[in-house]
């Protein structure tokens, strides 16, 4: 080959190396709209669906449509000009919520660390925020942690736990005396965020979402996920309060959604410290369960922090399994 070919050849060469290596690029989210971020949101959803059954299509439309509006902060990942990852993060006041986080699993390895890297440093940095909470469901425990171990935030390992409708479970609900249970009516909402609110003062998660801290954070709570298809569709017919019957005060509650056609997801169960130990969850839990099965529904899920071990052996002895191991992480500076 002459030596003019030669250098030619190796130019472009090098040329191709510097195209198939060139860096990915993080670019605002908001530049980006529902026709180039929906093959990603497609593609998570299907891993929702195999890991969790969950329809996770209602809760990706709706992203779908503040990504339209360009108005929802975060990150996106792009290599070669195509999207492969996306993050988005919400501002509550002086805390910063990471909502979500996806990188697909067909591109290269280290993209979702560099993603988090940049939505945990802008969440740092944005003034006036002074608590950061992340909760990313999808993602196996100790899969996402180095971005955030770095940042000095804490971690929550916490289980999803399934259990099985077909065939039934069986188990008994203790009999009520002194209680009744009616299905959750509006009216609830100021007496079940002033049990949320005594429930997990002190309790450990409380320190993972501090909503519970508060009676304006708890009916925050109680209206996203009775009100907002975060967490599936709050379902009605299988959500109970528990009522002191003497003073008619709301002493504890069990609310469920629908994740998927067939599918519960209990988004919430709590007492009041002094009316534990009496057989009010179980009897709650049975309640709930005898809802799904009447509308021939096949699985029940929830989640929970590891370290409740009162919670955790309570579902256990339910029939409930661990399904996943997933982490929440919160930072305070």
């Amino acid at each position: 080959m002459p030596l003019r070919q030669a250098k030619a050849a190796a130019v472009v060469q090098a040329v191709q190396q510097a195209v198939d290596y060139a860096p990915v690029e993080i670019i605002d989210l908001r530049h980006f709209g529902a026709t180039e971020l929906r093959p990603l949101l497609m593609e998570e959803a299907r891993l929702w669906s195999e890991r969790m059954s969950w329809d996770y299509h209602s809760s990706a439309e709706m992203i779908l449509r503040y990504l339209d509006s360009k108005i929802l902060p975060g990150y996106t990942v792009v290599d070669e000009g195509r999207v492969v990852g996306y993050s988005f993060f919400v501002y509550e006041g002086s805390k910063g919520v990471v909502g979500d986080m996806f990188v697909s699993p067909r591109s290269h390895q280290g993209l979702s660390e560099k993603l988090l890297n940049h939505v945990t440093e802008t969440l740092q940095n944005s003034p006036g925020i002074h608590r950061i909470e992340a909760q990313l469901l999808l993602h196996d425990s100790g899969s996402t942690l180095e971005p955030f171990k770095r940042r000095g935030f804490r971690r929550f390992p916490r289980l999803f736990m399934a259990l099985p409708l077909r065939p039934t479970p069986n188990f008994q609900a203790p009999e009520l005396k002194g209680f009744s249970l009616r299905p959750w009516a509006e009216q609830d909402f100021q007496p079940g965020a002033n049990v949320i609110m005594q429930a997990y003062a002190g309790h450990v998660d409380s320190e993972i979402n501090d909503q519970y801290r508060s009676m304006a954070g708890s009916l925050r709570f109680l209206n996203n996920i009775i009100r907002f298809p975060g967490c599936g569709t709050f379902d009605p017919a299988s959500s109970f309060t528990a009522v002191h019957t003497a003073t008619r005060t709301v002493v504890g509650m069990l609310l469920c959604s629908r994740v998927r056609e067939d599918v519960g997801h209990v988004t919430q169960v709590c007492l009041l410290p002094e009316f534990r130990k009496q057989g009010l969850a179980r009897t709650m839990m049975a309640a709930c369960l005898r809802s799904l099965l009447d509308r021939k529904f096949t699985e029940l899920s929830l989640t929970v922090t590891q370290a409740n071990h009162n919670a955790v052996e309570l579902y256990e002895r339910l029939g409930f399994h661990t399904r996943r191991v997933f982490d929440a992480f919160v930072w305070e500076g």
